[in-house]
């Protein structure tokens, strides 16, 4: 039986232990914030889990998030499993990006020991298992497509390289595969387009004799599949309703981008950092700006040795192509990114949209390892060992600032936590004593409906009490429906100092009960003033 294990346990040498060690930390540290409901809960991940409560109950099985006809909900579909047994919660919605997390740490292990070196491949272990609350949101909360398109990339390389290098056995499967995945990314997350573009340029050079074949029917057929959700909708869908029209409607409406310097500055010494973890949530100070400057240089790096590697025809060419492929996706990324006027007018918040950019971070950091390690083994010049000792104090600030943005954060949690027992008191105040119909700001609705698993339902309303973003229709006609709805208000709001001028105008009475940071109102008559 001892020889049995022995057999199908895989021997682990030095950097796959070490890798192995600190992605679990990773994952252990990622389940704890899971448990705590860290990061808080919001109204738009909330909606994620509405769709999975409603299919886990079998009333829908919707293609796109609710209200919004070009983000796929996938992660929905993940959850709904668990949501059946064991009931709407944040816990149940996050775990099963906790195990996309595992599946892409192990993968980007996997692409960046083939593709770079063993120990390279340690060393962006180690910087992917930390997280300040920029990333672990990105990577752990359900709000759209980040988590699973990133596996879906990395593991799309890793099937290039392997047929490239003829070390997979069905290669047909595996083109299926590589088809099937970007069907399945372009189905969840547009913001990925560029890194699938690249990838299946990489899948052109390692198929350049065989790709007009069998796998090219293969190819078109994986994508047909995992596309399908999208394209049956679109092709259902009322005029201007299909995804393509609804993005364009919504890009439309971004306003006037501004300046070209303004959105690179704000992309590059804002959105960069945050993004890879570098700064808190509230943004950079100026000495944790320095990584979004050199990043550019990097890139530029990169792209250069891997364009030398395959100029001297490496013994494995592909995987200079994989390099150039990681750099070219980070580069188009960053290219639309700064196209929009939100890098420049909200970089924390949209910042978001660059955490595909870890894909690229063995590429970026390449340059940085190459010249440290010349330096380690005393093969470079003097100059060389000066770049070389340069080039370790990079990765050893870069290693040290990621590590206490991570602790900070970390230690940091009790303002968040208590924005979380805040809002769960307020559902149970609702489900205690109601009302069970109540209106309140987008930001409170969703997530209390959520939170009660529809016990109580919200409708959406703006701050002048008219009505706002509701994504789920049916919920504002129930509440429409109710003869005495409630209000759930953040006291001192827009929304408070009008409903109250109304109760007082109208003199109508109401009860009131204070929650935190919020209060309850229940009219004794229903108030409903954009009627």
């Amino acid at each position: 039986m001892a020889r049995g294990v022995r057999r199908w346990v895989p021997a682990l040498d030095r950097p796959a232990l070490v890798a192995l060690l600190l992605g679990t930390a990773g994952v252990v540290y990622r389940l704890v914030l899971t448990l705590h409901t860290v990061p808080a809960g919001n109204s738009d991940e909330a909606t994620f889990g509405l769709v999975a409560l409603h299919v886990a109950q079998g009333r829908a099985h919707p293609v796109f998030l609710y209200g919004q006809r070009y983000m796929g909900v996938l992660e929905s579909y993940l959850a709904a499993p668990l949501v059946a047994v064991a009931g709407p919660s944040w816990t149940a919605l996050r775990l099963p990006l906790l195990a996309l997390y595992a599946v892409f740490v192990w993968l980007m292990y996997r692409l960046t020991r083939r593709a770079f070196s063993p120990w390279f491949a340690v060393l962006v272990v180690g910087l992917l298992a930390l997280g300040t609350e920029r990333v672990v949101r990105d990577q752990m909360t359900a709000v759209g497509g980040r988590p699973e398109v990133k596996v879906a990339v990395a593991a799309m390389l890793l099937v290039a390289v392997g047929l490239a290098e003829r070390t997979v056995r069905h290669r047909r499967l595996a083109v299926g595969l590589f088809g099937l995945l970007a069907g399945v990314a372009t189905w969840s997350d547009w913001l990925i387009v560029p890194y699938l573009a690249v990838a299946g340029l990489t899948l052109l050079y390692a198929l350049r004799r065989e790709l007009f074949g069998w796998a090219a029917v293969l190819l078109a057929a994986g994508f047909a599949v995992g596309v399908f959700p999208m394209l049956w909708d679109n092709l259902t869908a009322p005029p201007g309703q299909d995804s393509l029209s609804v993005f364009r409607q919504v890009d439309a409406t971004g306003g006037p981008p501004g300046p070209l310097v303004g959105r690179v500055v704000g992309g590059f010494t804002e959105g960069v950092p945050l993004a890879s973890g570098l700064c808190p949530a509230g943004g950079c100070a100026r000495w944790q700006e320095w990584f979004g400057l050199l990043y550019p240089v990097l890139l530029a790096l990169a792209a250069g040795l891997a364009l030398v590697a395959l100029r001297r025809r490496a013994a494995h060419p592909v995987r200079p192509v994989v390099r150039l492929a990681l750099v070219a996706g980070a580069a188009l990324t960053l290219v639309g990114y700064v196209r929009s006027p939100l890098a420049a007018a909200d970089p924390l918040a949209s910042a978001r949209y660059l955490s595909v950019l870890q894909l690229s971070l063995p590429a970026v950091l390449w340059p940085l390892w190459v010249a440290a390690v010349g330096c380690w083994r005393g093969t470079a010049g003097a100059l060389g060992r000066l770049a070389g000792a340069t080039a370790t104090a990079v990765l050893a600030a870069l290693t040290a600032t990621a590590l206490v943005a991570t602790g900070l954060f970390a230690v940091g949690t009790a303002d968040i936590r208590a924005e979380e027992r805040q809002a769960r008191r307020i559902a149970e105040v609702l489900r205690g004593s109601g009302p069970r119909h109540v209106y309140g700001d987008y930001w409170t609705c969703h997530r209390l409906t959520f939170t009660t698993a529809e016990e109580v339902l919200c409708g959406v309303l703006d701050d002048r009490l008219h009505p706002g973003q509701n994504r789920y229709p049916a919920y504002w006609r129930a509440v429409a429906r109710a003869e005495r709805p409630g209000y759930v208000l953040r006291a001192g709001s827009a929304a408070e100092r009008r409903l109250t001028e109304l109760l007082a105008g109208d003199a109508i009475p109401a009860t009131v009960t204070e929650v935190g940071d919020y209060r309850v109102y229940h009219p004794a008559t229903a108030v409903r003033p954009w009627r």
